[in-house]
């Protein structure tokens, strides 16, 4: 019989009932989640497993007219689990875990590079007594740095089927398609592997010396490559040589793109003007949507650029050095490294940078780390971040031969880090004195030249999702705030009464916006703000940014448009012309250099995203932790803004 073996995600993703499921196992960094992806052509459904915020990922691979549930499983070393993560790795293939069935088998994803240390969890995974078979992977890389190994030697020995894969290149993906079809016939192996650590030592040995199996020569190009980056001077220099030239590119490579996108929103504005003779129509889709969502979107080019660099960096290897780096300063602080890969994962986005912190195995050094990741400078503070500093720093300021612009966005992201670990290193001294630090395991591959496959991947699925969040939270957050700005409407009797000449569209809008309900409410939480130089428009800004950080830039755009409708200059240039409307400040401008300094610190230190609080609370099961993050984050974010907004009036 011939078993076709293309093999592609179910458009559904969802698990199909009555089909097998199998389980991915492995360990971090050892190619289990490119099998994956090549299994279930990269549409995946992820979400968390009951009661917990550790990822669990599914996804559907049909071959022929059958169809297997896979799931990946979080990456592991050991099932004796000193983490959340390894924890839900041994319950889930017990079947423990409330509402989720063991795997009808598992597939053992082992690096060949690294075999004898994986063959210690499966040894582990074989003691479930489940069907199993083993995917070796790195094969290639296996033989290119001069080792060996017999994989059909490795299979006879240890009782189960095994097929070796580069799943980057899809070598071997075929022979695992029809592997998986015959998943009812895979050996439970007759003795399982010792539990005894001596024994099991013993046991990895002699599978070992009877699979001709080599272990691969030093990589020559790492260590070359290692003697510098690693070099705790030199490394450092790198590291940050690196992060500044990162940012330089952010301005002066995404430029073009981005004046193309406002070009366009710019003439659909024009369009929805000319063509829609409905003014609440008009305004809706003009300055509401067009308008709100529009100024968001126009840092996508930004965006796409920070996640492409991100993950060519990660791909030839780098960022695990960066991590090795940054160890000995977590521990100065009286943190682990794993502190800093949550920190590092903060800066896409704090939420993962929170979940991280489930591979912590001090419960005290999870909080501590929880509470100060939210202050990594994450990708929602990049277009805040650039509109304010675009504000700030003239497009033609240099500081040497480099942006001035991009320098200041360089010392933005340090002075996140940096406040992060600040952070997390009280937190620390406050809950725990004691000074302990657990051993922290983190492998360093080899430097490989990434596959345009796999940048791909890891920039479009972070970029995806902030155009999804433009596409729900931002757009529904932009159509309130726009209501907010619109009504109540006022007839020509009302603005004749307030000396307002109804024929003036400018007088009219800028009236309008004055006297709606979201001036009411900025005006009425503004006497906490303007020591900071914040308006009720900045206010209103603000608690939208609750939503979501980029909000505030889509907030101010509504504004400006709403304010002048027949302005079509930038964003930055509108607000730029904002004067206090009444009080003590009337007539002022609004957007002096010391407010946005002001506005800058406020935002790199307020916890403004109401996701990263329900994650925290979901994680630390209750709302105390989140309160306190969410309490010291505001205090500090007006002390810092008060204190940046008085040094540089004193400056200036």
């Amino acid at each position: 019989m011939t078993v076709t073996t293309s093999c592609h995600a179910d458009p559904t993703t969802k698990p199909v009932v009555g089909s097998p499921k199998l389980a991915l196992v492995g360990s971090p960094n050892g190619g289990k989640t490119s099998v994956f992806n090549r299994l279930t052509g990269l549409h995946a459904k992820t979400g968390n497993y009951p009661g917990v915020t550790v990822s669990r990922t599914t996804g559907v691979c049909r071959i022929g007219k059958d169809k297997y549930n896979i799931e990946d499983l979080p990456g592991a070393y050991s099932l004796t689990p000193i983490s959340p993560d390894e924890t839900i790795v041994a319950d889930a293939l017990e079947g423990t875990i409330e509402g989720i069935e063991a795997p009808d088998a598992v597939l053992v994803v082992t690096d060949a590079t690294a075999l004898r240390r994986s063959l210690l969890l499966l040894a582990e995974t074989l003691q479930r007594n489940l069907p199993t078979a083993v995917v070796v992977t790195m094969t290639d890389e296996l033989r290119r740095r001069g080792g060996s190994l017999d994989t059909a030697a490795l299979s006879q020995a240890l009782g189960v089927p095994v097929v070796p894969v580069v799943a980057n290149r899809g070598i071997g993906i075929g022979e695992l398609r029809r592997l998986i079809t015959t998943w009812q016939t895979w050996n439970r192996p007759s003795v399982a592997p010792p539990t005894d650590a001596e024994e099991l030592a013993g046991w990895v040995d002699s599978i070992l010396s009877s699979v001709g199996y080599h272990d691969p020569q030093p990589d020559a190009r790492t260590e070359r490559i290692d003697k510098v980056l690693l070099h705790p001077v030199w490394g450092t220099i790198v590291f940050f040589l690196v992060m500044f030239l990162f940012f330089q590119a952010l301005f002066t490579w995404a430029a073009p793109f981005q004046d193309a996108i406002d070009g366009l929103f710019g003439w659909l504005g024009e369009w929805v003007d000319s063509h829609v003779s409905n003014p609440i129509l008009a305004g809706l889709l003009g300055d509401g949507i067009i308008g709100g969502v529009g100024s968001v979107l126009v840092f996508i080019p930004q965006i796409v650029l920070m996640y492409l660099l991100l993950a060519i960096l990660d791909a030839v290897g780098y960022m695990s050095r960066a991590a090795f780096l940054m160890d000995k300063v977590m521990s100065r602080a009286g943190l682990e490294g794993r502190a800093f890969v949550a920190m590092l994962s903060s800066f896409a986005c704090a939420i993962p940078g929170v979940m991280a912190t489930r591979t912590i195995p001090s419960s005290k050094d999870r909080i501590a780390t929880m509470l100060g990741v939210p202050l990594a400078t994450c990708t929602a503070r990049l277009p805040v971040y650039v509109l304010l500093v675009g504000m700030l720093i003239p497009d033609t300021a240099k500081v040497g031969p480099f942006s001035g612009q991009g320098f200041t966005m360089f010392l933005l992201y340090l002075l996140g880090g940096f406040s992060a670990m600040m952070a997390a290193w009280v937190v620390k001294k406050i809950t725990d004195r004691s000074g302990l630090l657990l051993p922290f395991y983190m492998e360093m591959p080899p430097y490989r030249i990434p596959t345009l496959r796999s940048v791909g991947i890891a920039m479009w699925e972070p970029t995806k999702a902030f155009l999804h969040k433009a596409g729900t939270i931002i757009m529904l957050t932009t159509i309130v705030i726009w209501a907010l700005t619109t009504f109540p409407m006022r007839s020509e009797a009302d603005l004749t009464k307030a000396g307002v000449d109804p024929r003036d569209d400018v007088a009219v809008a800028a009236y309008t916006m004055d006297h709606s309900i979201a001036a009411g409410v900025g005006k009425a939480v503004e006497p906490v703000f303007e020591p900071l130089g914040f308006d009720w428009r900045i206010d209103v800004s603000l608690i939208g940014s609750l939503a979501a950080r980029e909000v505030a830039v889509s907030t101010l755009g509504q504004m400006a448009s709403a304010t002048d409708p027949e302005d079509d200059a930038e964003v930055s240039e509108q607000i730029d012309r904002w004067t206090w409307t009444d009080g003590e400040h009337q007539g002022e401008k609004v957007f002096t250099p010391a407010t946005i300094v002001a506005l800058i610190l406020f935002f790199a230190y307020a916890l403004q995203c109401m996701s990263t609080v329900a994650v925290m609370k979901r994680e630390t099961g209750g709302w105390k932790w989140p309160a306190i993050a969410f309490g010291y984050m505001f205090v500090l974010a007006w002390v810092m803004a008060f204190i940046g907004r008085t040094v540089t009036n004193l400056v200036i």
